[in-house]
């Protein structure tokens, strides 16, 4: 009778959140975020509600725009392994997002970093920057991802990168 009263609360919290990050979106494209890892996350984020000009503008090659990005980057959980301060994230399981894509796009061959952001989501292990070991990003965002989510959630990346 415990396990019962324990799993009714459980299970509605886990619906609600499932739902409410789902907010606007068709439910055909909502992607669930699963944790790997043995390790637990210490991490907290919080999506920003005001949006400014600039994050609805259009900054590359078809149509991607920084306000979309934004949707995918929370959509997908990346804030739960990434610091990147345009999306009120902390994460330190991955590279620091707000310093990390431009140093390790000139240490990849000198990659423009458009193309290195989105090589490093579509086969993360393509590059490891320093510090980080292969196997700790998932490699399935080149896949579950539309072409225009991608290029949005780079729009996004390289919009908080002044260094570039």
């Amino acid at each position: 009778m415990l396990f019962v009263a324990l799993l009714f609360p459980a299970g509605f919290a886990g619906w609600a959140v499932g739902h409410y990050t789902s907010l606007g979106s068709n439910s055909s494209t909502v992607v669930h975020t699963v944790t790997i890892g043995s390790a637990p996350a210490t991490t907290t984020s919080a999506a920003a509600t005001t949006t400014s000009a600039a994050t609805t503008t259009s900054t590359s090659g078809g149509g991607a725009t920084v306000a979309a990005g934004k949707a995918v980057f929370d959509a997908n959980g990346c804030a739960s392994c990434h610091t990147f301060k345009p999306a009120n994230s902390t994460g330190t399981i991955g590279p620091n997002l707000d310093t990390a894509p431009a140093s390790d796009a000139k240490a990849d061959n000198n990659m423009e970093l458009a193309d290195f952001i989105e090589e490093s989501i579509k086969d993360p292990d393509a590059y490891i920057a320093k510090g980080y070991s292969k196997g700790i990003m998932p490699t399935n965002f080149g896949t579950s991802l539309s072409s225009k989510q991608l290029h949005d959630l780079v729009a996004f990346v390289v919009s908080g990168n002044t260094g570039s």
